[in-house]
């Protein structure tokens, strides 16, 4: 089968005050994630390694100077009033009391339930480029806040750097990583997060580690054989590409990567991989596309 070209992403033209294409939205992979305990309120401890890749979704934004926010597109399964981007935009709105608002197109190209970030990256996406329109001036620390109340993965995408991540997710420390290639995978099942995190079987008590023995731990997916077991395909696309490198579930999946020592070696696993499986490869970035435009 054919596969999806290379999806490279761009800081898009701002020549036009009121009007930004194809801002882009970044995935993102859990090279390890770790359950280190659980707070008071339920809610999980991590520890996770996130490198960001030159692949994602984009989206266009038109100022609206009536204040409606409106979504231009359908996203099969997402409701407007439930996407992220449209919540991310009414919430930095609110937050600013903003009295402009947006025509907001979403051209999606990331598997959804991947475990990649594709939601997550959207919603993050929105608030900078918002912030940028309108010209709430709100900070890069500010805008990692405001995510937060989004989704524990947003403010990494905010933050535009590959991240040691500590809390739920929210400690970030930037993480200096060699470039690399990757090959990821979507077995064609989506994962819902809060399943595999209210698991009874999930390990919840992995020892952390220190950031600065990240490189030489053994670490691994604690969420991986959760999903596994609940998501056999999951379990037979690991199991498919680890034949070819060590391959591991990214977030709480469904989607599979392994880093691969160059574009060709991808290209080989990519064409290589079963019909009924979507296989991309992708490149790492040290920022994000729009990295530049926060402080």
């Amino acid at each position: 089968m054919d596969r999806p070209a290379l999806n490279t992403l761009h800081t898009p033209d701002c020549s036009d005050p009121a009007r930004l294409a194809a801002c882009p939205a970044p995935a993102k992979l859990n090279l390890f994630l770790h359950v280190v305990g659980r707070r008071a309120d339920g809610y999980h401890l991590l520890q996770t390694a996130f490198r960001l890749l030159d692949w994602g979704d984009t989206i266009d934004f038109a100022v609206r100077t009536d204040g409606a926010i409106h979504r231009r597109n359908e996203v099969p399964g997402v409701p407007e009033a439930a996407d992220l981007v449209v919540r991310a935009a009414r919430l930095l709105q609110a937050h600013t009391g903003c009295a402009l608002g947006a025509d907001i197109t979403v051209h999606k190209v990331l598997p959804m339930g991947g475990g990649i970030g594709g939601g997550s990256s959207d919603a993050a996406t929105t608030l900078i480029a918002l912030n940028r329109l309108w010209g709430t001036g709100l900070s890069r620390a500010q805008l990692q806040a405001l995510g937060l109340q989004l989704g524990a993965d947003v403010p990494v995408f905010v933050y535009g750097r590959d991240a040691f991540a500590e809390g739920v997710g929210e400690a970030l420390q930037a993480l200096e990583l060699a470039p690399a290639w990757y090959v990821v995978i979507s077995p064609g099942v989506q994962v819902p997060t809060a399943e595999i995190f209210s698991a009874r079987d999930l390990t919840r008590n992995t020892p952390p580690i220190r950031m600065a023995d990240f490189a030489a731990s053994t670490t691994r997916n604690d969420l991986q054989p959760v999903a596994c077991s609940r998501y056999p395909e999951v379990l037979r696309v690991i199991e498919w590409l680890d034949v070819h490198a060590p391959a591991r579930m990214t977030g709480s999946g469904a989607c599979v990567f392994a880093e691969v020592s160059s574009e060709e070696e991808a290209d080989r696993i990519t064409k290589d991989c079963p019909p009924r499986w979507k296989a991309w490869k992708a490149r790492s970035i040290a920022r994000h596309p729009l990295y530049e435009w926060l402080q």
